[in-house]
């Protein structure tokens, strides 16, 4: 298949594995790269990438699954919503095993609430249209990467004048958690290997800040197997060149610029705001909340939800697995009493998480 098979090359990976190791012996210390998209996660995991690695070249999953970074809190006005007979809500696939305070989009499907998974927001749009005597909620949660199409199905609700629609909105914005774990020094990050859907909205651009502020190596990386190589021996040049600026190794599918339409319709729907990241706490200016235009389109003011203060699970330590802080097989939970089938924690829920992949690919 074009751009995909000759990316899963073995004998290319291998070499591209044995010039990794000999400029690995060039380093002076041993560096950590952080990726921040689950997909990479995830093809990180299946592919065995961190077996092909020197000791000295070591690889860390950061904040870069939607769903697993979504607050506890998030979840439970979901099931509020979802507590009403009036509403239909419905929600990506992902969003429906996660742990809210005392239950699960799951379980209260299984006590008889209409909750329905759709493969695209403007599914939802349909569901309202053929429903007039029904609200139809759609639980907004994800990056730059899906924000635009949540956009999208707000001003097609719009065009139709359908008044049974709305979105509880959780969007986030990745460039400013960047930021935040590269001036931790516990982590000591050496680069990042930036992610690549989002990157095709935002703009290799986008991380230029980021970059010149921490002096750290940044480049915008694809899935496959010869991407992710590629991208950490990018990185490690730059390192040994003691370097600081963005790349983009996925040229055929990122430019600098991003999506000019996709960027667009963001700034018509959205304006930033004060977002809660589930380990990271509250970051100023990372979600996208619905401008005051399209308020009737917003649960968040549409409806009365009558939600308890969120209760965290002690023992889950999602949030610090979130931040790199804490691999999933040092997690007393992992694969004992946090499987995929009973979760404890949304890393474990979630096709982007690192617990899942590591449940999945790693043991």
């Amino acid at each position: 298949m074009k751009f995909q098979d000759e990316f899963r090359d073995r004998e290319l990976v291998q070499n591209m594995a044995g010039n990794i190791r000999r400029m690995a012996a060039r380093l002076t210390a041993p560096v950590n790269f952080m990726e921040v998209c689950g997909t990479h996660t995830m093809s990180i995991y299946q592919y065995g990438i961190r077996s092909l690695l020197p000791e000295n070249v070591r690889l860390i999953s950061g904040p870069g699954c939607p769903v697993c970074v979504t607050p506890i809190g998030y979840v439970d006005k979901a099931l509020a919503c979802a507590a009403d007979p009036h509403n239909i809500v419905t929600t990506f696939g992902d969003m429906l095993r996660v742990p809210g305070s005392h239950s699960s989009l799951m379980e209260q499907r299984a006590g008889g609430a209409d909750i329905r998974i759709v493969y695209s927001p403007l599914d939802a749009v349909s569901l309202a249209k053929n429903h007039p005597e029904r609200r139809v909620v759609f639980l907004g949660v994800g990056f730059e990467t899906t924000a635009p199409t949540i956009a999208a199905s707000i001003i097609e609700a719009a065009r139709l004048k359908l008044k049974n629609y709305c979105v509880l909105a959780s969007h986030k914005t990745i460039p400013i958690p960047m930021e935040v774990l590269s001036a931790d020094p516990d982590l000591g990050l050496s680069g990042y290997l930036c992610p690549a859907h989002v990157s095709t909205v935002i703009g290799g651009n986008a991380y230029k800040p980021l970059a010149e502020k921490f002096h750290i190596p940044c480049v915008v990386t694809g899935f496959e197997p010869a991407d992710v190589m590629q991208g950490i021996e990018m990185l490690l040049a730059q390192v040994l060149r003691s370097e600081g600026k963005v790349e983009i190794q996925y040229r055929r599918a990122v430019s600098w610029e991003g999506n000019p339409k996709a960027q667009a319709i963001l700034h018509q729907l959205f304006e930033p705001c004060d977002a809660v990241w589930r380990g990271l706490g509250i970051l100023p200016g990372t979600g996208l909340a619905i401008r005051d235009e399209y308020a009737d389109f917003d649960a968040e003011r549409v409806l009365t939800l009558d939600v308890p203060e969120p209760v965290e699970n002690p023992a889950c330590l999602c949030g610090e697995v979130l931040k790199g802080k804490l691999a999933p097989f040092n997690c007393p939970l992992f694969a004992t009493l946090c499987t995929p089938e009973s979760p404890v924690g949304a890393c474990m829920v979630s096709s982007e998480g690192t617990c899942a992949a590591a449940y999945k690919y790693g043991r």
